[in-house]
C-alpha cells in the first residue's frame, strides 16, 4: 500500500514520518519524499491515527488523484533543483515527464489548475532560492553555480535572478559581506 503525503519536502519531514510510523507500530515502511509504502497491510485505526498525527507536524495525507500528482511534481522539481549531481543535463519539462509517464501540457494543466502558478515559475521560484543558499556558502563561482543547476549561460542566471530579486548575484553576495562586517563591528 502506497500513501502520498502533502507537503512532505525534505530530510526531516521524512524523520518526522518514520518517528510518527514508529509510534503507531509501523516500522516496515518505506519512507520517501512525497509517499510512505507499506510491506503490510495497515489498519483503518492505524491509518486514521497516522492522518491526525501528520497533520499536528503540518503534513497531511493525499487521496485525490491530482492533487498526489501535484505533490509528485513538486518533489521532482525539489530533486533537480537539490540534487542536481545524480541528474542527466535535460530540459526540465522533458525530465518531469518522463519521471512521471504523463506529456509535460497535462501535467503543466493539472500544475496550474491545483497550485494557481506555473510549473516553470516553481521551478525558477527554488532555483534562486538554491542560488542565494550557493551564493552565501561561498563553495561555487557563478559560472559553477550556473552549470550545476542547468542554466544556459551565467548571463540566463543572472538575468532570472535580477528579475525575481531585483539584485544582481554579485550585489547579493556583496550584502552577505556587508552584513557580516556591519556584525562584527557591533
Amino acid at each position: 500500500m502506497k500513501l502520498y503525503i502533502k507537503y512532505m519536502v525534505s530530510l526531516r519531514c521524512k524523520m518526522f514520518v518514520k518517528d510518527e510510523l514508529n509510534k503507531i507500530g509501523l516500522d516496515n515502511a518505506n519512507v520517501e519524499l512525497g509517499f510512505v509504502e507499506f510491506e503490510d497491510e495497515i489498519t483503518d485505526e492505524q491509518l486514521e491515527t497516522f492522518g491526525e498525527n501528520l497533520k499536528k507536524g503540518g503534513l497531511e495525507l493525499l487521496d485525490d488523484k491530482k492533487h498526489i500528482l501535484v505533490e509528485k511534481i513538486k518533489n521532482l522539481i525539489i530533486e533537480m533543483v537539490y540534487q542536481t549531481d545524480d541528474l542527466p543535463n535535460v530540459n526540465d519539462s522533458d525530465y518531469l515527464s518522463e519521471k512521471l509517464h504523463y506529456d509535460y501540457t497535462y501535467l503543466s494543466n493539472v500544475f496550474s489548475e491545483v497550485k494557481g502558478t506555473a510549473i516553470q515559475q516553481y521551478i525558477i521560484k527554488h532555483r534562486i532560492e538554491r542560488i542565494k543558499e550557493l551564493l552565501l556558502y561561498d563553495e561555487l563561482t557563478l559560472t559553477e553555480i550556473a552549470w550545476q543547476l542547468n542554466y544556459s549561460s551565467v548571463s540566463h542566471l543572472s538575468n532570472q535572478f535580477k528579475k525575481v530579486t531585483g539584485l544582481t548575484p554579485t550585489y547579493f553576495k556583496e550584502l552577505k559581506s556587508k552584513r557580516e562586517s556591519y556584525l562584527e563591528n557591533l
